[in-house]
């Protein structure tokens, strides 16, 4: 039987027929013209590229899943693309008591291995397509955390390449253990966001607290099945009173139903409206534990607090039951849909509280309006276990919020662009008026969210609060943060628009 190698290091140039169809990630705004790409499997593959790209003065960037929304990656100014995605593995270590992931690994692969091979998850996002690299660094959430916490309270440890002072790049680990001498680079990718330290090449993730020499017991048990729940409004039946009733409920429930123990913080709800001509129209629904205490009614009970008041029936309301890999792993809600629709900006906030009665109008504005928009208007349930972790044990520094909002648009043809962007821009602009044009912290809001990176919020055009683009998505943390880079990148050799600066 003749062995089959590994996949060896490439170097993909612009003569190569291969190199077209490696610029692009998901958002089709942005092309890349690289010099080369490297396609790297191992660590030691990547620590070779990166000596390779700064002895040549080539600034640098690196693609797992390439679920970007910016520009950072297909960015005139990098000369050297990093494609980590096929470093896809994964295992439990016995040495480090944890599961290993690489970087390039997809959510939907991380979800079927560690359910197949051990009956366990992390609480990560929903789009299995995502690529773990900046998923995980960014502070990743998804259905489960509101019942188990942020995908970066499981964060162990984290391999990183990084250059120092020499230019000589470097493999570093990085754990949470109180005396590891690099525990501050650990920290840094509990919620610091990609492409600012270096390179992630592996995670290890297990349950903060865990003894156990069981791998079956050092992560979350996975659900057996979830339970999903929807209720569709056409814009038809609906008027402002109804629009505004419907949007105050959501926000109701959210807020009686997401600290740290509440009984319902295993029910993961969502609300999307998109513009009156662009069906489905107004959706309210959830996911949750089917073997969760309570779970159908928990389920009953959000979607008739939601619809309370409303003055009108939706159109469909139903209950579906499905085996929890194949909800979590199976292309669906939350991936692009239509695959000619990838062109996207996403505009994001931390919430507080629901949206107050003035923001409400100025979003029915926007959707109800005879023009076409293609703003669309997702909100997602935040909270529960995920506000039981102090601001700053890790990078992650929201941690009273219950709600994440996305303000978002995706179309086909480059000749929208400019058009799209702007409808856009103004609505986000519209409901945080009073703050500047930005979610600025305050008893409603908490800032931004760096996995839904906008780099609008560092032009003082856009954001004319007064409050750094750091500050919103960092907050306190960011002087920290900004440690940890000139301590593994004092050259900023990993930098793009909204990348950690390096301290005056």
């Amino acid at each position: 039987m003749t062995d089959v190698p590994a996949l060896v290091s490439a170097r993909i140039t612009p003569d190569d027929p291969r190199y077209e169809s490696l610029l692009r990630g998901t958002n089709h705004r942005f092309v890349g013209k690289p010099d080369c790409v490297r396609v790297v499997t191992t660590t030691e593959q990547v620590v070779e590229a990166v000596n390779e790209a700064v002895a040549e003065g080539r600034r640098i960037a690196v693609r797992s899943g390439g679920h970007g929304l910016e520009n950072f990656i297909a960015n005139p100014e990098v000369k050297v693309l990093l494609d980590i995605s096929e470093m896809t593995g994964v295992y439990y270590d016995s040495e480090r008591r944890a599961f290993a992931i690489e970087a390039g690994a997809t959510l939907g692969h991380v979800y079927r291995v560690l359910f197949k091979g051990w009956g366990v998850t992390v609480p990560a996002g929903m789009s299995p397509e995502v690529g773990v690299g900046g998923h995980f660094a960014g502070g990743g959430f998804g259905p489960l955390s509101r019942s188990h916490g942020a995908v970066v309270d499981y964060l162990y440890a984290v391999e990183v390449v990084v250059v120092g002072e020499d230019g000589r790049a470097k493999a570093v680990t990085a754990t949470r253990e109180p005396d590891d001498p690099h525990r501050e680079l650990w920290w840094a990718h509990t919620g610091g966001g990609g492409g600012n330290f270096g390179v992630v090449t592996r995670y290890w993730v297990r349950s903060p607290g865990a003894t156990s020499e069981d791998p079956a017991e050092l992560l979350p048990r996975a659900p057996a099945a979830t339970l999903s729940g929807v209720a569709i409004w056409s814009w038809d039946t609906i008027d402002q009173a109804g629009f505004t009733t419907m949007l105050r409920n959501f926000g109701d429930w959210c807020e009686k139903n997401s600290d740290p123990d509440s009984p319902a913080r295993h029910l993961f709800p969502w609300f999307h409206g998109t513009h009156r001509s662009v069906p489905p129209g107004l959706m309210a629904g959830a996911q949750v534990d089917a073997g969760a205490p309570g779970a159908e009614e928990l389920m009953a009970g959000f979607l008739d607090a939601v619809a309370a008041g409303v003055g009108a029936e939706p159109v469909v309301r139903n209950l579906q039951t499905q085996p929890w890999l194949y909800a979590a792993a199976y292309p669906g809600y939350g991936d692009p849909g239509n695959p000619d629709m990838r062109r996207f900006k996403i505009k994001a906030a931390y919430l507080r509280k629901g949206y107050t009665d003035r923001q409400i109008e100025v979003i029915h504005g926007h959707l109800a309006g005879e023009a076409y928009n293609p703003t669309q208007l997702l909100l997602v349930g935040y909270g529960g276990r995920v506000n039981a972790v102090a601001p700053d044990a890790t990078a992650t520094a929201q941690r009273d919020s219950i709600l994440k909002a996305a303000h978002l648009g995706a179309w086909s043809s480059p000749d929208d662009d400019e058009a799209n962007i702007a409808l856009i821009r103004e609505m986000y602009r519209d409901v945080y008026a009073h703050s500047g044009g930005v979610p600025a912290p305050d008893e409603h809001s908490d800032g931004s969210y760096i996995n839904y990176p906008d780099a609008d919020l560092a032009d003082p055009a856009l954001n004319t609060s007064g409050i750094p683009w750091h500050h919103l998505y960092y907050k306190d943390n960011y002087p920290r943060l900004q440690q940890v880079k000139r301590r593994y990148d004092p050259r900023d050799e990993f930098r793009h628009a909204l990348s950690i600066r390096l301290p005056d």
